[in-house]
């Protein structure tokens, strides 16, 4: 039977400060996020936004990181555990505590791209082609950090490459859905957007190819994660994560069918 490392969560230390694995990964991310963005800049790709500049990135970057950090913890707030936080709203800052959650963070960037290119005269759509293609990754990083912390861990399994996690307390072999997530959602994910958005492609669709397909990955990833034990499973059997999956296919279907109409980004420069 296979036992998680139990890595310590602590990545090292400078002096009276701990730096932990999973901010780590948050940095990692984004560091990403800025070197893919660079590179697509400098290669002139087609998803790239007319007179879009390296400075733009960072700005962008900011804006985003605000923008993950706060639509992400009001996510949790409001889609995982609404009745314990309006009990105790002082609990609400207290992101060292742990809570985040992916569709909340995606609402927020959404939210911190569009007050971006408001500002700055792009189209929204222009912005969110160029930045979906550089996203998976630093998803990835962040399923890593899930996995070394051991923690959302998957379902019971008797499949050969079962993890018992010593977090859950029970010494049930379970799936290593962190794994599934980080090889589903990261890598395949960004292998697809990335490859789709190397040619020119209409105003959405490469928004359009992110949302369903993250949608779809989450959605099937799902059937291998545990549950959070204070929801449990809801309608249908499905947990909160497909639920939350569902909009995000629908939305990423109908910009693909949006799209259609549009003229290749080439064009319109």
């Amino acid at each position: 039977m296979l036992v998680h490392p139990q890595f310590d969560p602590i990545a090292f230390s400078l002096g009276p400060v701990a730096v932990r694995w999973y901010g780590l990964m948050y940095l990692v991310a984004f560091a990403l996020l800025f070197l893919l963005g660079r590179a697509r800049i400098r290669a002139g790709a087609p998803s790239v936004p007319p007179k879009f500049g390296v400075r733009d990135l960072e700005d962008l970057l900011f804006w985003g990181a605000i923008g993950t950090v706060l639509g992400g913890r009001l996510g949790y707030v409001l889609f995982y555990k609404p009745g314990h936080f309006l009990a105790n709203p002082l609990d609400i800052p207290m992101v060292w505590q742990g809570g985040m959650a992916f569709h909340g963070g995606l609402l927020g960037v959404i939210a911190a791209m569009a007050l971006f290119a408001w500002r700055r005269g792009w189209p929204f759509l222009r912005i969110a082609d160029f930045i979906a293609p550089l996203v998976p990754l630093g998803l990835a990083a962040g399923r890593m950090g899930n996995f070394i912390n051991g923690e959302l861990w998957g379902r019971p399994t008797d499949l050969p490459w079962g993890l018992v996690f010593p977090q859950a307390g029970d010494g049930i072999a379970r799936h290593p859905s962190q794994l599934y997530q980080f090889a589903g959602e990261g890598l395949l994910l960004f292998a697809i957007v990335w490859l789709f958005s190397s040619k020119p492609r209409p105003m959405g669709a490469v928004s359009g190819v992110f949302l369903a397909g993250y949608g779809a990955l989450r959605f099937l990833a799902e059937f291998g994660r545990e549950p959070d034990a204070f929801l449990g499973l809801l309608g249908f059997g499905l947990s909160m994560g497909q639920w939350l999956s569902l909009p995000m296919i629908a939305i990423g279907l109908a910009l693909l069918a949006f799209s259609r109409r549009a003229a290749p980004v080439e064009e319109r420069k």
